[in-house]
């Protein structure tokens, strides 16, 4: 019996993967409207099965990694560092171990009413839960901040406020301060129109530019749980609180820090950058640290001509902000290795608010998504990353170091090291099907699934003693400055646009959003092949990854396409098998994260079914596998992000809302989430369930 309604109304969205022409311009600078960046003629997954080696070894090979995969993580759950994380097991079917779904009742973790898809102007949750926004952008949350004013901001009262458009969000548990977290927010971008009643695109401020200086980067606040109602509310001025910007002070680390690639007038060692921008999804370490990454930092800089900046998507005019103007950084004309020193992975201790935040070179250079990681069986951490953009690649880095427990300085300099010693690698796939069963349509192939292996291609290895390069024709320095020209070289497999990559902490298995690519298969470029089923992707789809991750000298994997997302009543669209008539419809899957069960979470972003973006929980084992449904949607315009699931809450930061064509500060489209006439303002939104019960019990 089909659980929801059909799909209802419009979002006004009138550019690719359903967005609106506003989110295009300030979130990413068009980039769907400019020239595909990656234009190499690199093996595609149908052509490369045509060559010597056959679909029966093909399946072989990829049941070998499966179960090698599978004995890896039985050893990690044994006894490997992060395994100690894990929840304990309740018996047979609890958490922890498969099983824990039965027979037409959905998973433990799911069993919620599905929000229906709609269009309101509203946080939507299931029947009997609750929701309440934390924090907003402009609260202030640091000593001496004034109250929100939008009619009297500055630069000053922004930098002690909570930024704008918040993206990851951490909760990391405080010692010693019962009932109360410290969360963790990226600020990814801002929208000066909907800011500002008087802005001039073509002409802004000095002040209109400061604050969205300011209004960018991270932000660190306290939150606190009322244990009778279950709402969550900041804690203004904690000694813990913080916010970082695009003016704040960053440590370049790892072996291209330094490089003659780096270095500008104002900085002529090459180790020191200010800022950082267009923070997009992150990850918490095992160390206590959270990790950032720069997505789509290549809208900020003006005047490019290289072909190094073509391939990043640098334009040759002016940027839509007009921060050039205001600081020759961004003006490439002036300054050609600033944006050099954008792109990476950034590490934060949010426990120290007086650390200076470091960009870890070794983990390459490329629109981060974000980077999780994990530990290796002898404690190495193994940090995944996508590129997000169409035809871009997703990679791998493996430490050298070890992993040390411990609290003290020392310790913990040491763990803040791990990520500039190791290889970084990037991902290429193999289908298992004869290319001409990959029509571009989504037609499942004979043998039922789109499926195959892959392998992990070195890039680069970085050492104390200084980086080596595994690509032909380019220094190991370069390698990690041009990473998307590296991959270009090693024939890595051009992907849909991928996000969000996390492994499960249940499984082991690892999933990849990929969230959508409307040029698939359209003129020149690149064709549908089996990890890319479907010329003119417009709804996107979730990869599944089964590696023997707990080794650090894992370079195999086997793959699967575990989602293939849309409508369910399209024949295109797949939910590993699961009966279509009983998930909820899905589009452009972005940001995940996973419960304690194993489920896995979805943030979606730019719906192009018509409906609103949402969060949706999909079982990943057991005979519930596959079985998807939608928990919340978000208001006009907004996009989900950032994604926390505990036992007891579910976190989201509602990014971008009233982000809608023919919006403006002065003529707000929705009304969330102070009332109608009142700016908008983006904001991290608590949900939990009225009894206090767990999520999905």
């Amino acid at each position: 019996m089909r659980k929801l309604l059909p799909i209802i109304g419009t979002n006004g969205a009138s550019h690719p993967g359903g967005r609106s022409a506003l989110t295009c311009r300030f979130r990413c600078g068009d980039a769907c409207f400019h020239e595909v960046p990656n234009t190499t003629g690199n093996e595609y997954v149908g052509d490369v099965i045509a060559g010597a080696l056959s679909r029966r070894s093909m399946m072989r090979a990829a049941a070998v990694v499966t179960v090698a995969g599978a004995a890896g993580t039985a050893a990690l759950t044994a006894g490997a560092p992060e395994a100690q994380a894990a929840p304990a097991t309740h018996g047979k079917g609890g958490k922890g171990r498969p099983g824990g779904g039965k027979k037409g009742k959905a998973a433990r973790g799911l069993r919620f009413t599905p929000v229906a898809p709609n269009t309101d102007d509203k946080v939507t949750v299931p029947d009997g839960y609750r929701q309440n926004v934390v924090v907003k952008w402009g609260d202030p949350i640091l000593r001496g901040a004034p109250a929100f004013d939008p009619d009297n901001q500055t630069a000053e009262a922004q930098a002690g406020q909570f930024g704008y458009n918040n993206d990851f969000l951490a909760l990391l548990p405080i010692p010693g301060e019962r009932n109360r977290q410290l969360l963790v927010a990226n600020h990814e971008y801002t929208d000066e129109v909907l800011m500002f009643r008087d802005y001039d695109a073509d002409n802004p401020t000095r002040e209109q530019v400061e604050i969205g200086w300011a209004a960018h980067g991270l932000g660190v606040v306290v939150v606190e749980e009322d244990r009778k109602t279950g709402r969550l509310t900041a804690v203004p001025r904690h000694h813990l609180n913080r916010r970082v910007t695009a003016t704040t002070r960053f440590r370049l680390t790892g072996p291209a820090a330094g490089s003659d690639l780096l270095k500008t007038s104002a900085d002529r060692s090459g180790t020191t950058v200010y800022g950082t921008l267009n923070n997009c999804a992150g990850g918490v370490t095992p160390w206590g640290t959270t990790l950032h990454g720069e997505e789509n930092f290549n809208q900020y800089f003006a005047h490019g001509s290289r072909t190094t900046d073509t391939r990043y998507g640098i334009g040759t005019g002016e940027t839509e902000r007009k921060w050039e103007r205001f600081d020759k950084r961004f003006d490439i004309a002036q300054e050609p290795n600033e944006s050099h020193r954008f792109g990476y992975v950034v590490e934060l201790d949010p426990f120290d608010p007086d650390s200076t935040p470091r960009k870890h070179t070794a983990l390459g250079r490329f629109k981060h998504e974000g980077a999780t990681v994990r530990l290796t069986s002898d404690g190495r951490p193994v940090v995944y990353s996508g590129d997000d953009e169409r035809f871009d690649y997703f990679y791998k880095f493996v430490g050298s170091k070890r992993m040390k427990k411990g609290s003290s300085r020392a310790v913990r300099e040491h763990n803040l090291s791990l990520l500039d010693e190791g290889t970084l690698y990037v991902a290429k796939l193999t289908g298992d099907s004869p290319a001409i069963e990959i029509d571009g349509s989504g037609t499942l192939p004979d043998d039922g699934e789109f499926d195959g292996s892959g392998e992990w291609i070195p890039l680069a290895t970085a050492t104390a003693r200084g980086a080596v390069s595994h690509v032909e024709g380019m220094t190991a320095e370069e390698v990690f400055v041009f990473t998307r020209l590296a991959g270009d070289k090693v024939g890595a497999t051009k992907m849909d646009r991928p996000e969000d990559v996390e492994p499960n902490p249940v499984t082991g298995k690892v999933y990849v959003a990929l969230t959508n690519n409307s040029n698939r298969g359209v003129g020149s470029n690149a064709k549908a092949d089996e990890a890319n089923p479907r010329n003119a992707n417009k709804h996107g789809h979730v990869l599944e990854l089964t590696e023997q991750w707990n080794r650090a000298d894992s370079k195999k994997f086997a793959w699967s396409l575990f989602l293939v997302a849309g409508d369910p009543e399209d024949p295109a669209t797949y939910f590993a098998g699961f009966p279509k008539d009983e998930v909820s419809p899905i589009s452009c899957p972005d940001n995940v994260a996973f419960d304690t069960y194993g489920n896995l979470w979805i943030s979606t972003d730019g719906n192009a079914l018509g409906t609103h973006d949402g969060l949706f929980g999909v079982a990943t084992r057991g005979d519930r596998r596959g079985e998807l449904k939608q928990f919340l949607t978000v208001p006009k315009g907004a996009e989900t992000c950032g994604p926390v699931i505990q036992d007891r809450r579910v976190l989201v930061a509602v990014q971008h809302p009233g982000e809608l064509d023919g919006a403006s500060a002065g003529n707000p489209l929705s009304a969330w989430p102070d009332g109608p006439g009142r700016i908008n303002r983006p904001a991290v939104v608590a949900v939990w369930r009225a009894d206090g019960d767990d999520i999905g019990e």
